[in-house]
């Protein structure tokens, strides 16, 4: 590939090999070269294939009026997450978390700072995310100057947390954290117990929470049918699967879905798991 436009050192606009416009991003992609110079494949990190869909578009439009130094940030931060997480995170992140940073900074420099109304909320239920987004202030003050608070990690981490489960929307992470925090409510109060948020089932059933919600968001259901364990579970985790019966009261009213009796099994043996210690207390 030959570059037509140097961006900054490490973004540069190129051509592919279908003579699509492509912008590539990689770690000093672009240092001391110009346009005509060939582009070198090994520090090639991401490739942008543009006016191809919504996204790239918006990525064309986002380079025109913020400062790209804000999209090479956001891109150092994504990279660190995926390498924590062991994930592929949405490219729609690049989008999202740029954006963000760059008002974010805009705003800090007026003096206003933003306070994250689920702050508490993200540090217990997103904790790797919000810890990459402690790591993520780090990075930005070490590239301007800003000391941003937590409560940009907090809104760091709901970005990451959106891109993990492919997510196009933060308020679409918000309506989910509600979700498990609802569901959580009723499992302490029908049990009259408060869960061991350090224990592996927690964890696990945090987990569970966190994906289920999602699906009930995009109203997807899991059922396989399996009529025997759905009565097994109900026999034998009888306070459990009362729990999740007012869990399934809860998501009628408010989002008009029921469970199935896959997600009634699951939810029930997690629901006992998390609280069998109590239980025998």
């Amino acid at each position: 590939m030959i570059i037509e436009k140097v961006l900054n050192n490490n973004v540069l606009l190129t051509k592919n090999r279908k003579g699509k416009e492509v912008i590539v991003m990689g770690r000093g992609i672009s240092f001391n070269k110009v346009a005509g110079d060939y582009v070198d494949p090994a520090k090639v990190d991401k490739i942008f294939l543009l006016n191809e869909n919504e996204f790239t578009a918006r990525l064309t439009e986002l380079l025109n009026e913020i400062p790209v130094a804000h999209l090479e940030l956001a891109s150092g931060i994504v990279a660190y997450a995926n390498e924590v997480l062991g994930t592929e995170l949405s490219d729609n992140l690049y989008l999202t978390l740029t954006d963000h940073i760059h008002f974010a900074l805009q705003r800090f420099g007026k003096g206003i700072q933003l306070k994250n109304a689920m702050l508490f909320e993200i540090k217990r239920f997103y904790q790797k995310e919000f810890a990459i987004g402690l790591d993520a202030l780090k990075i930005i003050e070490q590239a301007t100057g800003f000391a941003l608070g937590e409560d940009e990690a907090g809104f760091i981490a709901l970005h990451l947390v959106n891109a993990r489960l492919d997510g196009n929307e933060v308020r679409s992470t918000i309506k989910m954290t509600e979700i498990v925090q609802n569901i959580l409510n009723i499992v302490t109060y029908h049990y009259k117990v408060v869960l061991d948020e350090t224990s592996l089932n927690y964890s696990r059933f945090l987990t569970h929470l966190q994906y289920f919600s999602m699906r009930v968001l995009k109203k997807e259901t899991n059922n396989s049918g399996e009529e025997f364990l759905y009565n097994q579970v109900k026999q034998t985790y009888v306070k459990a699967f009362e729990c999740v019966g007012k869990i399934n009261d809860y998501l009628e009213t408010s989002y008009g879905q029921s469970l199935s009796k896959d997600e009634y099994v699951y939810l029930t043996i997690h629901i006992q798991r998390v609280t069998e210690r109590n239980s025998l207390e």
